[in-house]
């Protein structure tokens, strides 16, 4: 993985780690259910959005080839089956 690319990771889940902080916070504090609902929907977001960039640097790692330039077909399918789980 590209180092650029890992730092925007980490620094996205440093993000999701403060957001989720401040929605126990928000539960302690007896917020209303629609505020914390609403940050939850944006921590969820934010870590498909970390999840989907993984995906891409996976299937560009596994897909992608140096060598012969030839696709291997069990990449192919574990990479798939990878996917499936993730968007579930």
């Amino acid at each position: 993985m590209a180092t650029d690319s890992r730092q925007d990771m980490l620094n996205r889940l440093k993000t999701i780690k403060g957001h989720i902080g401040g929605i126990e916070r928000m539960i302690e504090e007896g917020k209303e259910c629609q505020e914390v609902l609403l940050q939850i929907a944006a921590v969820k977001a934010s870590l498909e959005k970390v999840g989907y960039s993984l995906l891409e640097e996976h299937a560009v790692q596994c897909l992608v080839k140096d060598n012969d330039g030839k696709v291997d077909a069990g990449e192919v399918a574990e990479l798939i089956n990878t996917i499936l789980k993730f968007a579930k």
